[in-house]
């Protein structure tokens, strides 16, 4: 998971009814790689009512700049939510320019920059929202995912450790420092994560994923594991999501892209832009099929 936007969406649907759903879904169809498939979220019209009133508050009162960056970035936060990246942006550069010391702006810049392949620029997004606040956890994760992208694993285990330090009992922690250690050592990163794991709940969902990159679940219970104690299709979505990615990670790893990429697509259709493993989905796909790194540039109007 680990997002950094505070907003979530609201969770509706029972989970009886989701449950009966889903059981016959799955007995109507053959063991396949998507015999999961998620249902895309929607937007939450509370979102989009926030983003209005935003707008209309920044085009219509009369704001300090340091009120109006405010503005700009929580409607950044909201438009990146909903999978407006492009908008979102604008207005992340627009709090940075009334507010040039606003740390959180600087962070979701560097993960834009991050998904276009501009790694540089990301990394001086990173490095400044990180001058700014020494204690901005996050900066590093995303710091340490730009490095990962940009092959520089080593830098990027070291990120991640800390980045687990702060948190040693998080299970998402555990995975990006994971896939960094394997490209570096599959088997020292497979024993790091054996040792690592002893910190986390069992009870927590999270602690199957860790599980099964240790070698201690197979893929079936892994997915099976997705349907318990469902309390809404939000929460389906957002474990669909995670599952999916990691799965697709591991099989990469184990050479086979094609299922990566199945596996990858059905991580986008959840619509969880917010999440970490959403936001990287597409790259991930780009780089299975060689495709070339471009490097959008955004001109506001």
């Amino acid at each position: 998971m680990l997002k950094k936007t505070p907003d979530r969406l609201l969770r509706r649907i029972a989970p009886l009814a989701l449950l009966a759903t889903l059981v016959g879904g799955c007995a109507a169809q053959p063991p396949a790689v998507n015999w999961l498939t998620p249902e895309p979220l929607a937007v939450s019209y509370r979102t989009e009512l926030a983003i209005a009133r935003l707008s209309e508050i920044l085009y219509r009162a009369e704001l300090s700049e340091e009120q109006s960056a405010q503005l700009y970035y929580d409607r950044g936060v909201m438009y990146d939510s909903v999978g407006l990246r492009t908008l979102a942006r604008l207005d992340f550069m627009r709090a940075l320019r009334l507010k040039p010391d606003m740390a959180d702006a600087y962070n979701f810049v560097g993960i834009h920059h991050t998904v276009s392949g501009d790694f540089n620029s990301a990394f001086e997004a990173f490095d400044s929202a990180l001058e700014l606040a020494p204690e901005h956890e996050f900066a590093y994760l995303n710091r340490g995912i730009a490095l990962y992208y940009a092959d520089k694993t080593e830098l990027a285990v070291a990120d991640f450790e800390r980045f687990l330090a702060l948190k040693p009992a998080d299970a998402y922690r555990m995975i990006w420092l994971y896939l960094a250690q394997s490209e570096l050592s599959a088997d020292a990163a497979v024993n790091q994560l054996k040792q690592n794991m002893q910190a986390l709940d069992q009870a927590e969902w999270s602690t199957n994923i860790v599980r099964f990159l240790a070698g201690e679940m197979t893929e079936k219970a892994l997915l099976d594991s997705v349907l318990k104690d469902l309390s809404s299709q939000q929460l389906l979505a957002e474990r669909l999501c995670e599952v999916y990615f990691y799965l697709a990670k591991w099989h990469e790893s184990h050479g086979e892209p094609e299922k990566a990429l199945e596996y990858y697509k059905q991580v986008l259709a959840t619509n969880v832009f917010e999440f970490v493993e959403h936001r990287y989905a597409r790259l991930e796909m780009a780089r299975l099929r060689g495709e070339a790194e471009t490097v959008d540039e955004y001109e506001e109007p």
